[in-house]
């Protein structure tokens, strides 16, 4: 298979929320992938961690690239889910792997500089990305490219919170036959509601279904 997952590192001072996560050094963020966006509302969801939502707060505030912003949820004492809003303003580089018919599987912060790991159906399609980073400035980065290894080897296009979810749920005997641990028990131990926890594990194993059977498509195994 010609198709190709590639871990870039970009950065570029109106890269969406680069100014909040500058004023506020403890943060760590990373985009919600499995909440989607919703068409309407033009708002993004991002997983943030912070040792002061405050400081992160403000830092939003007077970030070029935010508009509109909301705590949706708080996970534990540093641990929250935001939905976000851009201005004109912010340099989204989304737009630019749609039109290549890519996705960006996930996106975290490096300090001010970003972390992507991006799926392209050809891999001559990261050109589009390299055109768009060099017309706009943006410092890039080819950090991995088309790495299928095995599990323990590699996130295998996972987020964090659906690996996480998974490792729980193997390690409480959830998918042990008979069940040692209901969805319930999951979604306990995760700090999440039930429906969020089956989401998660539904997701993640398609996700593993998918990258094995990339890996054999392209004769790795």
């Amino acid at each position: 298979m010609s198709d190709v997952k590639a871990v870039v590192r970009v950065e570029h001072p109106d890269i969406v929320l680069t100014g909040a996560v500058t004023h506020d050094r403890s943060s760590e963020v990373k985009s919600v992938s499995e909440a989607g966006t919703d068409p309407t509302s033009g708002k993004f969801f991002y997983h943030i961690e912070s040792a002061d939502f405050r400081q992160f707060e403000d830092g939003l505030r007077t970030d070029s690239t935010v508009g509109e912003f909301e705590r949706v949820i708080e996970i534990g004492a540093e641990k929250a889910i935001y939905s976000i809003e851009y201005t004109d303003d912010a340099k989204i580089l989304s737009p630019v792997i749609s039109a290549a018919n890519g996705v960006i599987l996930d996106m975290e912060n490096d300090g001010r500089a970003w972390i992507l790991t991006v799926w392209m159906p050809e891999r001559t399609d990261l050109v589009q990305l390299w055109d768009y980073a060099q017309g706009n400035d943006i410092d890039i980065e080819l950090l991995r490219v088309n790495e299928y290894d095995g599990l323990g080897e590699t996130d295998a296009g996972l987020t964090e919170s659906q690996r996480e979810a998974l490792l729980v749920a193997v390690e409480a005997g959830y998918f042990e036959e008979p069940r040692n641990a209901t969805l319930g028990d999951v979604a306990a131990a995760l700090d999440i509601s039930q429906p969020a926890a089956s989401g998660l594990l539904r997701r993640g194993i398609k996700r593993l279904v998918v990258s094995s059977l990339m890996d054999a498509g392209d004769g790795t195994n």
